[in-house]
């Protein structure tokens, strides 16, 4: 089997209305030398039979869990899965820019960095900007990440010959993605920003972030639960948080 440098992992659960879109997306790119991983997380809808049309090609590779793992479990199955260098997250229903994986990889190797993310665009259901695009800072630190959640997991791209593939695994608890940039960054990394809007961040009325209510206890969730902050600080990281997630939808 040829290994790819770029190994692209899509979780799949009932996602048909989507993942065409999105694969698509991931054709389209300007740099080929990936492979893509699709984890189908049990789904009940076609998306099985959707992204089997493609399981001609040699680049593709499909993995059927019969039992649902969730969005952890289905991205660390992948994970495992993955034979190349560089490990790049793509959720079923976000869409990539085509130079996305060439610019990301460029930037990569000129900054010598083992962890990346970039700016990306909000879009309505169905894939079409709305124009609020999201700026990213060059750089990220543990404690500054703890302030600032603005690295989104459509955007993210590791370097696994400097980030093991047991670190990038995902916990399983709420907002699971943001505890694993955190955990990584809490380990001595650095997540380097490269401010081009390269995603289209879908966001329709089921998704889960819709909820605000639910996204507040999520994250407070990690504050003193996962990553075992104290209430004073906890509380004081989440005026920033709150801040830039109000900022980032204006």
């Amino acid at each position: 089997m040829k290994k790819y440098p770029v190994s692209i992992i899509i979780p799949v659960h009932n996602a048909g209305k989507f993942i065409d879109d999105t694969i698509h997306s991931v054709l389209a790119q300007t740099y080929s030398e990936y492979e893509l991983i699709l984890v189908n997380d049990a789904s009940e809808d076609a998306s099985l039979e959707l992204i089997n049309t493609f399981a001609d090609r040699e680049n593709f590779r499909i993995i059927d869990l019969k039992e649902g793992k969730g969005a952890a479990g289905a991205r660390n199955t992948g994970i495992d899965a993955a034979t190349g260098r560089y490990i790049a997250f793509l959720d079923a229903d976000d869409l990539w820019e085509p130079e996305k994986l060439e610019l990301q990889l460029e930037f990569m190797r000129k900054n010598d960095c083992a962890f990346s993310f970039t700016g990306y665009e909000f879009a309505d259901e169905n894939g079409i900007s709305v124009d609020r695009i999201v700026r990213v800072p060059a750089r990220l630190t543990y404690k500054q990440a703890l302030k600032n959640t603005t690295i989104f997991t459509s955007t993210v791209m590791f370097d696994t010959r400097h980030i093991s593939k047991d670190l990038i695994h995902m916990p399983e608890v709420s907002s699971e993605d943001t505890a694993t940039w955190w955990k990584i960054l809490r380990n001595g990394y650095t997540a380097f920003g490269l401010n081009k809007p390269l995603t289209l961040y879908r966001r329709s009325g089921g998704t889960l972030s819709s909820n605000k209510v639910t996204a507040v206890k999520r994250v407070w969730n990690l504050y003193r639960n996962v990553e075992g902050l104290g209430p004073v600080y906890s509380a004081w990281c989440f005026i920033f948080y709150a801040f830039h997630a109000v900022w980032r939808r204006l």
